[in-house]
């Protein structure tokens, strides 16, 4: 164990794990979301994570013709570069996540089906997402372009602070903030409330079940597919098998703050991007898959219900 790298770097430690938590709490968000509403984790989130990737991906080589050997952009090519690789990796992750709504959830639902079928069946399409960018990639990392020259903005107690680290939070920090607002004040945000709480009166109410549960997929497709560019901005580079530990992570999170509940979506978030980056510190990187899967047991353990006190039965959006 190495407390002295922990010592020396702590405070660029913690803002790394602040970047790294902001991105798994995005991503744990759409796991809540789902459970909120259906009672039921979405496997294939992990996946919806990943093509977000693989758009912008596409959208910074493809549409605005940025290769991997070129240097950083500036000035407005490089703004709008960014904006467009985030629209696209957020539309295309929320129709993914459409999709996998309405393949794998709606006609088992509609029909019926046990909890049991419809988790298989999103398992299932899980895996042909991976296995269909396995074969398009021959199994073979892709290197994102640098958009933006990686500068350091400011130091604090001997940690230099990146800028598109800073970039991450501020921007994930105004994106959950905006779907809290939008969940607590608008219209459809109260009809995801209303279903998460009882699905029956929702109906009898004139809620369309069906739209609702749409909406909740996609705007939890829209924050898998924020964390998804902002995963690539930082680390540059995705492969077909990127979503599955980080889904892992962001499930972990869910559970660590309370699944169902959003704040505690966010800070399991943060707090597990925090203990992952500092005993990442003490035992190396490849512990870190390790500390998440820990994590997720001592919880279910001793806190089952999550720091913030929901129990999985009683979790409301």
């Amino acid at each position: 164990m190495d407390f002295a790298l922990l010592h020396d770097a702590f405070w660029g430690l913690t803002f790394d794990g602040i970047a790294l938590g902001a991105i798994y709490a995005l991503i744990s968000l759409g796991y809540t979301l789902v459970y909120g509403v259906l009672r039921l984790i979405n496997f294939a989130h992990s996946e919806v994570f990943m093509i977000g990737t693989f758009a912008a991906l596409v959208a910074a080589s493809g549409l605005m013709g940025v290769k991997v050997e070129d240097d950083p952009l500036t000035g407005g090519k490089m703004i709008i570069t960014l904006l467009v690789c985030l629209i696209a990796a957020m539309l295309a992750s929320a129709i993914t996540a459409v999709l996998v709504e309405i393949v794998a959830y709606r006609r088992l639902r509609q029909r019926g089906a046990t909890k049991l079928a419809t988790l298989i069946s999103a398992i299932g399409v899980s895996i042909s997402l991976v296995e269909f960018f396995r074969i398009i990639t021959d199994s073979l990392p892709r290197e994102f372009p640098r958009i933006m020259d990686k500068t350091f903005l400011f130091s604090y107690a001997g940690a230099d602070i990146r800028n598109d680290k800073v970039i991450v939070i501020i921007a994930a920090g105004i994106m959950m903030f905006a779907l809290e607002r939008f969940i607590s004040k608008t219209r459809l945000g109260k009809g995801i409330r209303a279903v998460s709480m009882d699905e029956n009166t929702s109906t009898l109410m004139g809620v369309n079940i069906n739209r609702v549960i749409t909406v909740t997929f996609f705007a939890g497709g829209l924050m898998a597919g924020a964390a998804a560019f902002f995963y690539i901005l930082v680390y540059e580079n995705t492969s077909f098998k990127v979503g599955f530990f980080l889904g892992i992570s962001a499930f972990t999170a869910a559970v660590l703050g309370g699944i169902g509940n959003l704040k505690g979506a966010l800070f399991g978030g943060f707090a597990l991007g925090l203990m992952e980056t500092w005993t990442s510190a003490l035992f190396g990187t490849a512990w870190k898959a390790v500390i998440s899967f820990i994590i997720l047991v001592l919880v279910l353990l001793i806190k089952p219900t999550g720091l913030f006190g929901e129990s999985i039965q009683q979790a409301r959006v």
